[in-house]
């Protein structure tokens, strides 16, 4: 779907004049002849196709382009028909409107200074903000006013692709880079075409890079995904900005606050406005470049200044200082020159006094460290380091780390070498070598790009089948043919070769979806006398004015004046005259003070029904007549029939009138006026303001203020005397929001603060819970509860032997605390002496048993000698090295087995 601002083809859609099908204009009523606001932009919005030369608005949407062509068929027998009948529509509007409201010299100079008042505003208001912080002076502006004077201009703006003029109500974008505007379906489809130009239509992965595209005027590069597809104001707030007479063109009206280029922290003030934004209008406090004049306040615009003294910081060589004068950045380099010597020291050279380290070109070629090798590093300072081929190298594969003296190669490890292949998916199945691994040769099932075909391929080759794309490229008009495609198919590269909107050429640009781009063709448009010529494109000659032509008309005048008003070059009969007509009227004998209105346009009575617009009339709709001059219209002083004013009424008019107010005069009540229209009143002598029998009888209810807080109306009719206290009853709720209180309403709005609070309480105990969580023990209050509690609470000591009493709010804030006495502190002492007598007690239980194990564990082992033995045999009693060997040999074994482990851990790495 296209987007909704895209301009469709001439004889898809009509503009906003004319019908969908292209059907006729309305036809010219009698509001024509009657309202005089209608100009000659009236007609050219009947005339004249909506924007884009005949194509669809940009609030229309358009169709798609299959049903716009089957559309096209159905209707090409009745478009001849319509197009003649609307073509002699607006020859005739043309006509009404050109003898009718014809402007003249004069008209042309003051809608001119009208113009130029109006814009000169709009600008004062957009730069109100800006100018407040200068003072008023705009000498900054110059710029930023000379774009929006070309935005108010008719025709100034023109945008570069199509070469067409830029209007207020259509959809533009503006460059960032030059600020140049174009039409937004024109910078859209130039995006669209230069992204297909540097594009290759046989990659693969057509349409997922991120291909530039370049601003027709400055060649700015902006990203795929920048290609603008919303229409925003200047500043980017508002989208869609609405069309108002009294904003900059496509301007939101609301402050620009786009940050200054180069960004110094503030934005812009100016109203949403189109080209650069001005220099920053602050000011700010800031020293020199060197910092050592004093802060003085400067535009933040030119804040960096030089206070013109010697610099003076030591410069790089750290022997000399700047001798420039106070400037921005980094000093300059030491001019000075002196011999210097290289990083290694074999070479000595004059060079700047700035630049003292440098390299010569011979190698180092000391002996490293192992005594092997030589350093092969070109000049340089400090040590050559350790020998690169030293410490712990690992064979190709990386799979085996050996330890090997410098001057020897690291061997292959015999193992698998295990490398991932470029595929990704296998791994090198050699023995470790040296050197890349060979290509992938595995046969794998791999499917096609489109993946409509399946084959069984080495790993490292791509499978591209033969099937060919059968989808429709963007233009909807071609297959895309492409072998083995990925549905991603690439804009269609044919010509396309469509009629343009002039119908006189063929586009000649790529195939695509939607309008073409308007004829670049121009053509000459001529006045009357042929003397003025204006240019424009090729087929907006058909539907363009012809250029206004400052030669003087010297047609003899057809109206009962001497000479007719001078008039500049037209087309046509000339426009009626429009000097006072100065005739005497017959009754009052004053002048006629109209406009002449001997050739007036008057609307034919009686004229037949047509049956339709393919008919046209036998008689003109309108013919030219002399009318009679109108009634005076001199203003006579008249009083009106209750004599509250003496207003002037046309003299064909004057006589008793009623001025429309009301009659203003005071009833019997004394609180209301009569509400009757002005009428004629039999007044009394005595008082002209009382009313008569004429004026209205009072039957309004009583309005009078009520006291403070009665909210009930007083039951009397409208009466001079004071209300009765009033004795309704008021329901209210208490101060605990529990219990309904009804309340005297002259009690309750008599009464004072003190008072009120004791008749809206219930005289119940509030059952509002304390933050403690006790319940409140005050009656029935006003405001918050106290948070002094006094319900009694137990505490209790650290051993939890003593307990007492004390006031919930002195134990919650902890003012009190319960100690243990010496009789706790005893318990607790005999409590730990007997602890540990227990634990002594289960300590030697431990030893005796494991004695006695160790007991029997002996025995065992004297039972299996050999029973030949003799019995005179002394038996020897074991040694404390025999009895213990087996427990101390264990631990340390495990300790010396620890250790070797954690040594070869460390030799591995």
């Amino acid at each position: 779907m296209d987007a909704p601002w895209r301009q469709g083809g001439r004889g898809r859609a009509r503009g906003r004049g004319n019908t969908i099908n292209g059907g006729p204009a309305p036809a010219p009523g009698p509001a024509a002849t009657r309202n005089a606001a209608h100009s000659r932009e009236d007609l050219n919005s009947v005339s004249k196709p909506g924007p884009g030369r005949g194509n669809v608005s940009y609030a229309s949407v358009s169709k798609p382009p299959n049903a716009l062509h089957a559309s096209e068929g159905n209707v090409d027998s009745s478009k001849k028909k319509f197009e003649e009948i609307q073509k002699a529509n607006q020859a005739l509007v043309r006509k009404i409107v050109e003898d009718n409201y014809s402007s003249s010299d004069e008209d042309d100079d003051d809608e001119d200074e009208d113009s130029e008042g109006k814009q000169n505003k709009i600008l004062d208001l957009t730069f109100t903000t800006y100018t407040n912080q200068t003072d008023g002076d705009v000498s900054e502006l110059a710029r930023t006013k000379q774009y929006m004077s070309e935005a108010f201009q008719s025709g100034a703006v023109t945008c570069l692709i199509c070469i067409a003029s830029v209007k207020r109500n259509q959809a533009v974008w503006s460059c960032c880079a030059c600020y140049c505007i174009f039409h937004m379906p024109c910078i859209q489809q130039w995006a669209k075409d230069s992204i297909f130009l540097v594009s290759s239509l046989t990659d693969d992965d057509f349409g997922k890079k991120d291909y530039p595209w370049p601003c027709p005027k400055c060649r700015y590069d902006y990203k795929r995904s920048q290609t603008p597809a919303r229409y925003n104001c200047y500043c980017g707030k508002v989208e869609d900005p609405p069309l108002d007479p009294w904003l900059v063109p496509h301007s939101c009206g609301q402050v620009c606050e786009r940050e200054f280029k180069p960004s110094c922290g503030h934005k812009c003030l100016l109203l949403c406005h189109p080209g650069p934004c001005p220099p920053c209008p602050k000011m700010v406090t800031i020293t020199c470049f060197c910092k050592k004049a004093k802060p003085i306040p400067r535009r933040c615009s030119a804040k960096e200044w030089s206070c013109q003294q010697s610099c003076g910081k030591t410069l790089l060589c750290g022997q000399h200082k700047c001798e420039n004068h106070c400037h921005k950045g980094d000093c300059l380099p030491c001019p000075r020159v002196s011999k210097q010597k290289c990083l290694c020291g074999k070479k000595v050279s004059e060079r700047l006094c700035a630049s003292p380290t440098w390299q010569c070109d011979v190698v180092c070629g000391k002996t490293l460290p192992c005594g092997n090798h030589t350093c092969e590093l070109v000049c340089h300072g400090g040590l050559c380091g350790q020998c690169p081929r030293s410490g712990n190298r690992l064979c190709p594969c990386g799979k085996t780390k050996y330890t090997l003296p410098c001057t020897e190669d690291v061997s292959t490890c015999g193992d698998s070498c295990d490398k991932v292949l470029q595929c990704g998916i296998h791994k090198c199945s050699q023995r470790c070598h040296r050197g890349p691994c060979e290509t992938c040769r595995q046969e794998v099932e791999r499917q096609c790009r489109c993946g409509k075909h399946t084959k069984q391929i080495p790993c490292h080759k791509p499978y591209l089948c033969e099937t060919k794309c059968p989808k429709t490229r963007d233009c909807q008009r071609h297959q895309c043919k492409r072998k083995c495609c990925t549905g991603n198919c690439p804009p269609c590269d044919q010509q396309c070769g469509r009629t343009l909107g002039c119908r006189n050429h063929k586009c000649p640009s790529v195939c695509h979806r939607g309008s073409c781009y308007p004829c670049p063709v121009t053509v000459d448009v001529k006045c009357n006398c042929g003397k003025t010529m204006l240019t424009v494109p090729c087929g907006r000659e058909r539907s363009t004015k012809p250029p206004r032509c400052k030669a003087v008309c010297s047609r003899p005048s057809t109206c009962h004046h001497e000479t007719r008003e001078k008039h500049r070059c037209h087309f046509g009969p000339c426009p009626t005259c429009r000097q006072i007509c100065q005739k005497t009227l017959q009754k009052c004998g004053h002048l006629c003070p109209v406009p002449c209105h001997d050739e007036a346009l008057v609307k034919q009575k009686g004229l037949t029904q047509l049956a339709g617009p393919w008919e046209q009339p036998s008689e003109p709709a309108f013919i030219q007549k002399a009318l009679p001059c109108r009634p005076c219209q001199v203003p006579i002083p008249t009083e009106c029939l209750g004599k509250h004013e003496i207003s002037p009424l046309p003299c064909h008019s004057a006589g008793p009138f009623s001025c429309k107010r009301p009659c203003g005069r005071f009833l019997a009540c004394g609180n209301h006026t009569c509400l009757k229209e002005c009428h004629k009143v039999t007044e009394d002598n005595s008082d002209k303001e009382k009313s008569g029998p004429e004026c209205f009888v009072c039957e309004v209810e009583c309005s009078k203020p009520r006291p403070p807080g009665c909210p009930h109306r007083c039951n009397l009719r409208c009466h001079l005397k004071d209300c009765p206290p009033c004795v309704q009853m008021i329901r209210t709720k208490c101060h605990c929001k529990i219990s309904n209180l009804f309340i005297e309403c002259i009690k309750l709005t008599l009464a004072d603060k003190k008072e009120k609070n004791i008749l809206t309480s219930c005289k119940n105990q509030c059952p509002k819970e304390l933050p403690c969580g006790h319940r409140c023990k005050e009656i029935c209050h006003q405001g918050s509860c106290s948070v002094l509690c006094i319900q009694k609470v137990k505490l209790r000591c650290p051993c939890r032997r003593i307990k007492k009493e004390f006031p919930c709010n002195t134990a919650r804030e902890g003012h009190v605390s319960l100690e243990c006495d010496l009789h706790c502190l005893a318990l607790k002492k005999k409590a730990v002496e007997m602890k540990e007598k227990e634990e002594k007690a289960a300590n030697e239980e431990e030893k005796r048993k494991q004695q006695a194990e160790l007991e029997a564990f002996e025995n065992r082992l004297k039972g299996k000698r050999k029973k030949n033995r003799k019995k005179d045999e002394m038996e020897m009693q074991p040694s404390n090295w025999q009895k213990y060997k087996n427990y101390i040999l264990m631990p340390v074994c495990g300790v010396v087995l620890a250790v070797f482990t954690l040594y070869l851990t460390q030799v591995n790495i």
